[in-house]
């Protein structure tokens, strides 16, 4: 970012579009967790729901916060209601970001096809496992929406924002790398 001196806000609107591409992969897991348990298909008919709304909430927020602090005035006039997808749309097609956003969702879609259903993963899932893990993400954007666009406004250069993403997104994987390793 820094050596091709790449801007802020498309890098902050991908890890944006990435979550919502987290988010639709979590749903995804938790409808095909457990297919024989008859048991868990009772909980998934409220514990999919329950995720789509808590999550779906959180990443429409987290959208409108990323383009309205850090998008700029152009984004004004695309931002009328709950979910940003005008000013992710403009966004994306502005600073080409079709093929990183295609490498994201290729990238967990393998993950999801090879991990979770060709080796099984799916037999082996807790359903609140599976819902609770995209939250890290939805922690990382927080923390760098409160603290980076504060700093944004302290010292006005959305570079802040940006450091503090990086850091805090290393953090939260080192702690979770960690923490899977430790289980091994």
């Amino acid at each position: 970012m820094l050596a091709w001196d790449w801007p802020v806000f498309p890098l902050l609107v991908l890890f944006w579009l990435e979550n919502v591409v987290v988010g639709l992969q979590t749903v995804l897991s938790m409808l095909l967790a457990g297919p024989a348990d008859i048991a868990l298909w009772v909980a998934k008919l409220f514990m999919v729901p329950f995720f789509c709304l808590h999550y779906g909430m959180f990443t429409a927020i987290h959208g409108k916060l990323v383009f309205g602090i850090f998008g700029g005035k152009g984004y004004d006039f695309l931002d009328r209601g709950f979910l940003p997808v005008h000013a992710a749309q403009q966004a994306i097609g502005k600073y080409g970001l079709w093929l990183p956003l295609a490498a994201l969702a290729g990238s967990h879609l393998f993950s999801f096809l090879w991990d979770y259903l060709l080796r099984g993963g799916y037999r082996r899932a807790v359903l609140t496992e599976l819902m609770q893990q995209p939250y890290s993400r939805v922690l990382v954007l927080h923390v760098t929406i409160l603290f980076g666009g504060w700093a944004v406004m302290l010292l006005g250069s959305p570079l802040w924002a940006m450091v503090l993403l990086v850091a805090v997104k290393i953090w939260v994987d080192l702690k979770a790398h960690l923490k899977l390793h430790a289980k091994k």
